[in-house]
């Protein structure tokens, strides 16, 4: 991918758009009150070459980071970059965890209270709700990174 932008005003938006801390930390990206003036859109760290953002919340951490290498390729900036899974435990836990919970629940209706069958249809049906919400809030968190990293960087 190409961005509109020069090398020094990629590098500068980088810099102004990202609070310098590791992508990894779970609660490193969390802030409460904020200290360093207003809140910049990214979480984590770059270089003269590379890249990994993350967004940066006051409320909650996101599952995904955007991570890859720029350089400048006959006065144009290329940027090659993915949007990526910060934690594979955790994401393999959004997306089965609903899943794992109405097989649990199941069972236990199944074994121990055969008299709350009209309970158990409630309760499934409001599981499998949670659990397509949970896997599309995920995506939209994904794209929603994705997003606002081509419109603050100009990548086309």
């Amino acid at each position: 991918m190409e961005s509109k932008l020069s090398l020094l005003e990629f590098r500068e938006r980088l810099k102004n758009n990202t609070e310098i801390g590791s992508p990894k930390v779970v609660l490193g990206q969390i802030r409460v009150f904020p200290i360093s003036g207003p809140i910049k859109p990214f979480y984590g760290f770059f270089d003269d070459k590379s890249f990994s953002l993350t967004v940066n919340s006051k409320k909650s951490a996101t599952n995904f980071m955007v991570r890859g290498k720029y350089e400048n390729v006959n006065n144009r900036l290329s940027v090659d970059y993915i949007v990526e899974s910060s934690n594979k435990y955790r994401q393999f836990w959004a997306y089965y965890s609903p899943i794992i919970l109405i097989l649990a629940i199941n069972i236990f209706f199944l074994f121990f209270a055969r008299g709350l069958r009209r309970a158990s249809t409630i309760v499934n049906l409001f599981l499998l709700f949670i659990a397509f919400y949970w896997r599309w809030n995920e995506e939209r968190k994904r794209k929603k990174l994705e997003k606002n990293f081509i419109k603050i960087f100009e990548i086309r």
